[in-house]
């Protein structure tokens, strides 16, 4: 592995930079409101563009507490897709809402740079300023729609238990240096092979991280303040939270547990089932009850967090802890295509002052909009695990890996939690299609642009659903 400081945190400076020169841009475009969403988006174009140029090689930085690797840059390639994904469904949502300000674009760039350097994290002290990196800014975006009580009660709850997780996560951090003198994943690791680590101290250390990005990833029981804020805070910062936070999450706890600590399997596993199971159901049964659209998604958010940590329980078993991180990366990929394209409808119905959010709102969308009301039944059947769409490829990765590792009653359970949430997920088409209404959207050029892409990619993408496997396996063998 190369060492450079330089290249390995590349991207995040490009964007970093991009994003504290467009803060001082924008106080001089101020009437030209289109002007700092179009740079913000260019900004994420270069540093994906940098992102993608990186795959296949391998550096590190700074005394080893940064890597840059195909883990990385399968990530990184996804943050800064979602912060594009996220611009296009915010551009028209903003002025529709009286939400037009340029500090949103900025705040949105500093999360993506936060969420890339958790990717690239090699070192606990990083894992944490990552994730302060990638929170503050989705704290402020999370009540963007001040003076709105239901805005600023999602930020206060959101920035309270997101400061009160962070707390575990440096306590964690306390008790695993402790444990082996060093916060590096590599010495840690070494620590525990050659026998000089204090195990109980570390194990207790790891249940605190553990707990700390759980709030982070919104599993059970961590996930009280998930649909508070998805529900108050805007739609277009919701649908980019929940891809990015949920992602970057995920991203840390994989690059913990593989390089860190996998010696700590056996006893950390058991917890892990149970955190699977308990998400699983909680989050589908829950969504059963929910009227409004987005608090729906929010328990269906919870529902798909239990499915990722599927795999951090498969990861136990050495034969297919590869392929368990890969489909771990390739579901991320599968959920965010789908919920960026089920935002994208929610936006274009929902109205000022949250008008529009119900799911009786959505009766004759199928009559009067079918284009739209197609592309919600696509992103439906994909969250439900129907063929042929993302959702049903990334759902068969992840329980065959359960399945090969031998969590049996694991990937039981998976089956009959995602044919409960068939009853909610297809109680929206049944809406659309067979009950009579008047739903008025609003359609701009790039929000449609957004879901029909997304329609299309749930759709093609679950064809050549092999290639993208295999990327996210070659991903994650500079790991093993």
């Amino acid at each position: 592995m190369t060492t450079t400081d330089f290249l390995s945190i590349l991207p995040i400076t490009i964007l970093v930079a991009w994003a504290s020169i467009l803060l001082l841009v924008d106080v001089f475009t101020n009437k030209q409101k289109w002007l700092t969403p179009l740079l913000a988006a260019i900004g994420l174009t270069v540093t994906l563009a940098f992102s993608i140029t990186q795959s296949g090689n391998a550096y590190a930085g700074f005394n080893g507490m940064v890597v840059v690797d195909g883990f990385t840059s399968f990530l990184n390639v996804l943050f800064a897709i979602s912060g594009l994904a996220g611009i296009a469904l915010a551009y028209d949502y903003n002025k529709r809402m009286g939400l037009e300000r340029g500090e949103y674009y900025v705040l949105l760039l500093f999360s993506v740079s936060g969420m890339m350097l958790m990717a690239a994290a090699a070192d606990l002290i990083v894992v944490f300023l990552a994730l302060e990196l990638l929170s503050i800014p989705l704290y402020v975006l999370a009540g963007f729609a001040r003076p709105k009580l239901d805005s600023e009660e999602a930020a206060l709850k959101y920035f309270l238990l997101g400061a009160f997780a962070g707390g575990f996560v440096v306590y964690g951090v306390a008790l695993a240096f402790g444990a082996t003198g060093s916060t590096a994943l590599g010495e840690i690791m070494a620590a525990v092979n050659t026998g000089t680590a204090d195990m109980t101290l570390l194990l207790i250390g790891s249940a605190l991280i553990l707990v700390g990005f759980g709030f982070k990833v919104a599993v059970v029981p961590f996930q009280m303040w998930t649909p508070d804020v998805y529900h108050g805070a805007p739609s277009a910062v919701t649908a980019f939270m929940a891809v990015g936070a949920k992602a970057a999450g995920f991203a840390a706890l994989l690059r913990v547990f593989v390089a860190a600590l996998p010696t700590l399997y056996e006893e950390l596993v058991p917890v892990m089932w149970v955190l699977a199971a308990l998400t699983m159901f909680v989050g589908n049964i829950v969504a059963i009850a929910q009227s409004n659209i987005k608090r729906m998604l929010a328990y269906s958010s919870i529902a798909h967090a239990g499915y990722i940590f599927m795999a951090l329980v498969a990861f136990g078993q050495q034969a297919v802890a590869p392929d368990a991180v890969a489909a771990a990366l390739f579901y991320l990929l599968a959920y965010a295509v789908t919920n960026f394209g089920a935002w994208s409808v929610v936006i274009a119905l929902e109205k000022a002052e949250g008008k529009g959010l119900q799911l009786d709102d959505y009766a004759g969308l199928g009559r009067k909009y079918p284009a739209l009301a197609a592309a919600m039944l696509v992103f439906m059947l994909s969250f439900t695990g129907i063929p042929p769409t993302l959702g049903f490829v990334g759902k068969f990765f992840l329980f065959r890996i359960v399945l090969e590792a031998g969590f049996v009653w694991l990937a039981i359970i998976g089956v009959l939690t995602s044919l409960i949430s068939a009853y909610y997920y297809l109680r929206v088409l049944v809406i659309m299609y067979m009950r009579d209404g008047e739903p008025e959207i609003s359609s701009p050029v790039l929000l449609k642009l957004t879901t029909g892409l997304t329609a299309v990619g749930t759709v093609v993408l679950s064809i050549v659903a092999v290639p993208l496997f295999q990327w996210a396996s070659q991903a994650v063998m500079k790991l093993f």
